[in-house]
C-alpha cells in the first residue's frame, strides 16, 4: 500500500519498495527528498571541511541526513528493512539498496535481453480488453527505458499497430490511411485506437 510523505503544502505518494523494479522506485524517492529540500547544497564535505563548518551549520546537515534516512526507512517493506536497519546516513542505506536491486552491467544487460524478447512477441490476446493490453505493452516499454533502452518512435508505432488482433485490422488501417505515421505520437495512436475501438 502507497504510503504518503508530507512535503511542505502537498503529499507524495511513493509506493513500499518490495525489492522489485528499483529503478522506477529510486526515480521516486530522489523526486520526493528534492521537494523536501529543493535548495540543498550538492557539494560534499570533505572530513578536511568539516571542523571549518560551524556547528549549527553541521548539525542543519546531519538533521536533515537523519530525516532523509527516516524517509528510506519509512517506505522500505519489513522484509527489505533489516538489510539498512544498522545503516546510519542516508548515503550508506541507499548505496545497499542500489548495490542489491539495481545490480551491476552484466546483470542490467541481462534483465535488458529478456525484456527486448517480451516486447518482441508481445500480442494482443482475443480475450484481452484493448485498455488491459496496451497497460501491460507500455508497462514492458516502461522497464526497458529504465534500463537504458531509447524505444524509437517509429517502432513503438509499429509494435502498437501490428500487435494487436486481426479483428482491429480496418482500424489500423484507417490510423494507417488518414494519419501520418512520421509524426504521429504514441499516445496518440492509443487515443485513436481507443476512440475507434468498441473497448
Amino acid at each position: 500500500m502507497p504510503n504518503m510523505v508530507g512535503s511542505g503544502t502537498a503529499d507524495l505518494c511513493t509506493p513500499v519498495f518490495n525489492g522489485e523494479n528499483y529503478e522506477f522506485w529510486s526515480i521516486q524517492m530522489k523526486t520526493i527528498m528534492k521537494s523536501h529540500d529543493p535548495k540543498k547544497d550538492k557539494k560534499k564535505i570533505e572530513e578536511s571541511e568539516v571542523a571549518e563548518v560551524e556547528k549549527p551549520t553541521m548539525a542543519k546537515i546531519l538533521m536533515k541526513d537523519a530525516r532523509a534516512l527516516g524517509l528510506i526507512q519509512s517506505v522500505v517493506s519489513d522484509q527489505i528493512f533489516p538489510r539498512i536497519v544498522n545503516e546510519e546516513t542516508l548515503k550508506g542505506a541507499w548505496e545497499i539498496l542500489k548495490q542489491e536491486f539495481k545490480g551491476d552491467k552484466q546483470v542490467r544487460s541481462v534483465k535488458l535481453q529478456g525484456l527486448r524478447l517480451k516486447f518482441e512477441y508481445t500480442r494482443m490476446k482475443d480475450s484481452e480488453s484493448l485498455s488491459v493490453y496496451l497497460a501491460r505493452l507500455f508497462d514492458i516499454m516502461n522497464q526497458m527505458k529504465s534500463y537504458g533502452e531509447d524505444l524509437f518512435r517509429e517502432k513503438v508505432m509499429q509494435k502498437l499497430l501490428i500487435s494487436l488482433p486481426r479483428s482491429y485490422d480496418p482500424i489500423c488501417s484507417v490510423i494507417e490511411h488518414s494519419k501520418d505515421l512520421e509524426t504521429l505520437e504514441d499516445q496518440e495512436v492509443v487515443a485513436y485506437l481507443k476512440a475507434l475501438s468498441s473497448d
